[in-house]
């Protein structure tokens, strides 16, 4: 077997061991990109389709957190609108969130996919069973990850690796889909 092959295969052998997805925000879920209203507000703009992929996951079972440096309200209901609620905002100390979580819901690192694309990310990234990245990932987060998505952060890159994990799983599919889940 080549290299790419065997790497290919123990990428796909380790997503049928994640039932957890932990993801940063800001480079991950969005494209980085924050609008500061006349009031101070930090908006962020999401992906329907990394929505949809989300609530899914939620919908099957999966644990699914939220870890991120930034804060506030919008995003919080974002989240809360998707089913997720494992949500650590304004997180300093991600590793250390990271395993209290996993502790909290008796995981092990090898079960947790993360998915981080800036420097805040690296050491927990390091310690996840599998890590990701976005396409445009600073070089030392895709130095670390097992898998870059060809997606770019807010553009898909999360739909990608949850798609990802459930396929190879047999979740993929939603027997009773509801279109108001895509606009979530």
């Amino acid at each position: 077997m080549s290299g790419v092959t065997t790497s290919k295969f123990v990428f796909l052998q380790k997503l049928k061991d994640i039932t957890t997805f932990v993801f940063d925000v800001d480079g991950v879920l969005t494209d980085g990109s924050i609008l500061v209203s006349e009031t101070g507000e930090a908006l962020r703009q999401f992906n329907i389709k990394d929505g949809y992929a989300l609530q899914l996951a939620v919908k099957k079972g999966y644990n699914v957190c939220i870890i991120s440096g930034g804060k506030g309200k919008a995003m919080e209901r974002r989240f809360e609108s998707l089913g997720i609620t494992d949500v650590y905002l304004g997180a300093g100390d991600k590793t250390l969130l990271f395993h209290e979580y996993l502790a909290a819901r008796s995981v092990s690192q090898a079960q947790v996919l993360y998915m981080g694309d800036d420097i805040p990310d690296l050491a927990v990234m390091k310690l996840a069973g599998i890590a990701a990245c976005p396409a445009d990932a600073v070089p030392e987060i895709k130095a670390v990850s097992m898998y870059i998505s060809p997606f770019t952060g807010g553009r898909t890159a999360v739909r990608d690796i949850i798609e990802k994990v459930l396929r190879v799983q047999g979740q993929w599919f939603d027997r009773q889909p509801d279109a108001a889940d895509s606009g979530k």
